[in-house]
């Protein structure tokens, strides 16, 4: 199994004036599949976005395979899953999407096998949530085939039906990366080697 390690040391993320994260500490092994559940609004998405570098407000101390600092080479290093895809303000086509990814040989092979290959020259914003969901899902694994390390993945099945939820879950779970995934999808979770709960800003493991 591939993939990087993750540490956290004293992470704290706001919002203004808001604590979003309070005071986490994690290790995750390089190949390792962890879970992160809890209520909305608990801290989960603000601390993926903190892993790869897109959140504003951070203190304390994350690395990405024993690096810190350098938030472009984290994007590079870590695929990155959103919860809502933003279909875009400019028609952005599927096909662009995938080949964005660093690898579109992979990541239209993955869009083939997921059901969205023949959309891949329609717009985004013409997509469902869940072919929208599937399409940013093969450009992931564009992104895993072209040298990221780590998966970070929010939501990812929540606008899949039952028969798509086990079928990325699978997907996610096989792929040769150190994946951390907010979830609420229970096959998901059973997938991961260890699941995590956040609330109000803070971490506690449960399995």
């Amino acid at each position: 199994m591939g993939g990087l390690d993750v540490r956290m040391e004293g992470v704290g993320c706001r919002h203004g004036r808001v604590e979003a994260v309070v005071g986490v500490d994690l290790e995750i092994a390089a190949g390792e599949r962890v879970a992160l559940t809890g209520t909305n609004g608990s801290g989960k998405t603000t601390l993926l976005r903190a892993v790869l570098g897109l959140h504003p407000q951070v203190s304390g101390k994350i690395l990405v395979g024993g690096r810190a600092g350098d938030p472009a080479w984290r994007r590079r290093a870590c695929a990155w899953i959103p919860q809502k895809p933003a279909a875009g303000r400019f028609p952005l086509l599927g096909g662009e999407l995938l080949a964005s990814s660093g690898d579109s040989r992979a990541a239209a092979e993955a869009a083939d096998r997921l059901g969205v290959g023949p959309l891949t020259g329609r717009p985004l914003h013409t997509l469902s949530g869940g072919q929208l969901q599937r399409m940013y899902l093969a450009r992931a694994i564009g992104c895993v085939a072209a040298g990221a390390g780590v998966l970070l993945a929010d939501e990812p099945t929540a606008a899949l039906d039952f028969a798509g939820q086990d079928e990325a879950a699978d997907v996610l779970a096989a792929l040769p990366v150190t994946l951390v995934v907010v979830t609420h999808d229970r096959a998901l979770a059973e997938r991961c080697d260890r699941v995590l709960e956040m609330a109000a800003g803070r971490l506690r493991e449960v399995a």
